[in-house]
């Protein structure tokens, strides 16, 4: 093997080239024990759909499955679970692989998506290293699946309330939003969750809630009478077995209250994972230098009232490179808020009902909000 001096001794590189040859070694060891066919997985993220999907040999109806939690969320596994075991429908799961919840309507142009097959029983999935929005987009491309198109997507079941103002920041909600630009018909759930009361089983109880709405939802889009040009936002009371029932309610102006505070920051955050297998050697090399390069640089920390400030100085070829760089952390505080108004999502789910939304995406400006901004336009210009 050969590569260009990239400024790093020769035993540096050389042990490098070790740990990565011992790590191939032994996933070749491995395969050859277990007697099993399957091969590693290769550097490029690839994914043989082929032989991870099994056979679609039926009739029933294709569901697809994603969140904003992460694919390994309880909100996600209870609703999966229930799926598989109504023996209805063919159950894939598209769903990112750590926690996107709230990441909006983002995705992720011009970078590589890692997606790896993830053992769900009765289940095809997937994780994706991307936004609930990737997984959608790429689930219903072709990209991923044998099938063409799902007969709904499902995004949830969410921790904690996509009300109001939330669902233009819920990853859960965009996920659903995704399917219905793409013609899909689609259900966004959450659970209404509070740290202090809230328990995992609750999820459970969540799921025995919405699964008779999921299953006349597929029995209606399959007679061609379930509510077009639209997607339906569920929220869960906290506690799902006590509800009062089901409500359609209008999206209110609810939001939490964002709290932005100056913080310490962990200096490398990815100084101990450079070697993972995602990373190529070159890719490792480069990430030691910066590293090493960090590790050696004088810095010193300045605070100042709450406000954290960093000035870092790093010498290089004889120039200077001053930075200052602040730190914060952004918190969400739920904040109380009087609600008058019955139809409204945060309202009916704070009376403990089934809040039901249809979203549309179509445009709802009323006439009145249409005629005062023609006449700002008129007089502005």
């Amino acid at each position: 093997m050969t590569s260009k001096n990239n400024g790093f001794s020769a035993a540096l590189v050389s042990n490098l080239q070790d740990v990565l040859s011992k790590r191939k070694v032994g996933n070749e060891e491995k395969v050859e024990s277990d007697g099993s066919a399957e091969e590693a997985p290769s550097t490029s993220d690839s994914v043989d759909v082929a032989a991870v999907e099994e056979e679609i040999d039926d009739s029933r109806p294709i569901v697809l499955v994603t969140n904003g939690d992460g694919i390994d969320s309880p909100g996600l596994v209870s609703l999966v679970e229930a799926l598989v075991l109504e023996g209805l429908y063919n159950v894939h799961v598209c769903a990112p692989q750590t926690d996107k919840s709230a990441s909006a309507h983002s995705t992720t142009p011009g970078e590589t998506i890692a997606v790896s097959s993830v053992s769900i029983k009765g289940a095809t999935a997937f994780e994706v290293s991307g936004t609930p929005v990737d997984c959608i987009s790429l689930g219903l491309s072709g990209a991923l699946f044998a099938w063409s198109k799902p007969i709904l997507v499902i995004s949830g079941i969410n921790q904690g309330s996509s009300c109001g103002h939330q669902m233009f920041y819920s990853g859960a909600v965009a996920g659903a939003r995704e399917a219905l630009i793409s013609g899909v018909p689609s259900l966004s759930i959450s659970l209404n969750w509070k740290k202090d009361e809230s328990q995992e089983s609750h999820f459970k109880d969540a799921v025995g809630v919405c699964l008779p709405l999921i299953n006349a939802t597929i029995r209606d889009i399959a007679k061609g009478v379930f509510p077009k040009d639209c997607s339906l936002n569920i929220e869960i009371p906290t506690s799902p077995s006590s509800n009062k029932g089901f409500k359609v309610t209008k999206q209110s102006m609810w939001r939490q209250s964002p709290s932005w505070q100056a913080v310490s920051a962990n200096r490398h955050p990815g100084a101990g994972n450079f070697m993972s297998n995602q990373q190529s050697l070159g890719a490792q090399l480069a990430q030691l230098g910066r590293d090493a390069s960090a590790a050696g640089a004088a810095r010193r920390f300045t605070t100042q009232k709450k406000s954290i400030v960093e000035i870092e100085s790093v010498g290089v070829a004889g120039k200077t490179d001053t930075r200052v760089k602040k730190f914060f952390r952004l918190e969400l505080l739920a904040k109380e808020q009087e609600h008058t108004d019955e139809d409204l999502d945060v309202k009916a789910l704070e009376d403990g009902f089934v809040s039901v939304t249809p979203l549309s995406l179509l445009p709802n400006i009323d006439s009145d909000t249409q005629a005062a901004v023609s006449e700002w336009i008129s007089k502005a210009l």
